[in-house]
């Protein structure tokens, strides 16, 4: 039985903890904030993904077809809303059509139910849109992520963890016995090892922890609008574009959520601050990060036109709307109202390249996961079992 400490709430940060309780370990939780899946698990979309965007035999490939099947299980088995709707990814015009085809062989690759279909069969389940051909994803879902934090909080609370909120680590070091000392505000804590599921500051625990983590972190916010509620019937379930293979982001999209509500986005532009979900949420230490580190100008060079362009559509409604017209036609400046953003922590390298894949990086007695944006929602149980055969 080891003693573990978990650094990060949300739903990573969570189910590693479960999972470490369930094999038996002993374990305290440090989250910053006053409240569980206060970022990344608490602002996303909600989208159970099926894994059909990911290189074949990569971590985010294995981890999201185990993962869909493992948190809509979980969900179930606890109460949480949960639905198994599909999804379209469509091409709207005939240039995307061998990027659609890509995307089907990679769905076949990574075990993914999907398949091809034509404009009329597209439109049985979605007529309002718009396409040449379509890709009908039957596994992809929407379901409620903070609803799984909350019953793994309960899990872990009837278990026996240890829970900390307001509890930022403010320092880590070895151990004088072994493993791992961990400094809060109010007290020092000590345990075998460490795991570090920090998201947006995952790369500043790491150098906490004495490491020098080949990626840094580069927060990218994406704000969304919802349809008026006279708007909503324009949309069924889950209309996605064909994304652009050279970028991380999927693109804009529209998404029926538990609720019957239908969000449109996000979009992707820099952060100002790592928890920056307005322009004027604005932090001189983050952006002087940023600004500091090579890749993050290598990057704007070779994106430049797509980052101006991503900052105009967040800067005026009439350009969101027309991107989501490219799917369906009938949506107009005026269905859409503003509902809020998100912002992921993407991972960086000096060279300007994104990393594509989940980055986790070992040290003695410390497990650090550096990069686990979108899908790690979905793969959380399964990074988690992962994580913990680190530990063991």
């Amino acid at each position: 039985m080891a003693q573990v400490v978990v650094v990060g709430g949300g739903i990573l940060g969570l189910s590693v903890a479960h999972e470490l309780v369930r094999r038996g370990d002993r374990v305290t939780v440090l989250e910053k904030e006053d409240h569980w899946a206060a970022h990344q698990t608490g602002h996303n979309s909600n989208v159970v993904h099926a894994g059909l965007y990911y290189r074949p035999g990569s971590f985010k490939a294995r981890m999201s077809v185990a993962g869909n099947r493992s948190v809509v299980a979980f969900a179930r088995a606890n109460g949480v809303p949960v639905d198994i709707c599909g999804k379209l990814v469509v091409a709207t015009d005939s240039t995307e059509l061998p990027a659609l085809r890509v995307l089907a062989e990679r769905a076949e690759a990574n075990g993914v139910p999907a398949k091809l279909i034509e404009p009329a069969e597209a439109a049985e389940y979605e007529p309002e849109v718009s396409c040449v051909a379509a890709l009908r994803v039957e596994s992809t879902g929407i379901i409620d992520f903070p609803a799984i934090c909350a019953a793994l909080v309960r899990l872990l609370t009837e278990a026996g963890a240890d829970l900390r909120l307001g509890t930022p680590a403010l320092g880590i070091r070895p151990g004088r016995n072994g493993g791992v000392e961990v400094a809060t505000g109010s007290a020092v804590v000590r345990a075998d090892a460490l795991v570090n599921c920090a998201g947006l500051h995952s790369d500043r625990v790491a150098e906490l922890a004495g490491l020098k983590p080949r990626a840094r972190i580069v927060p990218f916010r994406g704000e969304y609008y919802e349809l008026r509620p006279d708007r909503r019937h324009l949309v069924r379930g889950l209309i996605y574009p064909v994304p652009d293979p050279a970028l991380p982001f999927l693109g804009v999209h529209l998404t029926r959520m538990l609720d019957g509500s239908v969000h449109a986005g996000p979009n992707a532009v820099l952060a100002l601050r790592r928890e920056g979900y307005r322009w004027q949420d604005i932090s001189p230490r983050d952006l002087l990060d940023t600004a500091r580190f090579p890749g993050s100008w290598r990057l704007a060079r070779k994106y430049g036109r797509t980052g101006v362009d991503e900052v105009l559509r967040s800067l005026s409604r009439k350009r969101f709307a027309a991107s989501l017209a490219r799917l369906v036609p009938a949506v107009g400046p005026d269905d859409l109202v503003r509902c809020g953003a998100g912002v992921r922590a993407q991972a960086l390298l000096p060279d300007g390249c994104m990393v594509d894949d989940f980055l986790i990086e070992n040290a003695p007695n410390q497990v650090h996961v550096l990069n686990a944006p979108s899908p790690a929602a979905t793969c959380a149980l399964e990074i988690a079992r992962h994580v913990a055969d680190q530990i063991s």
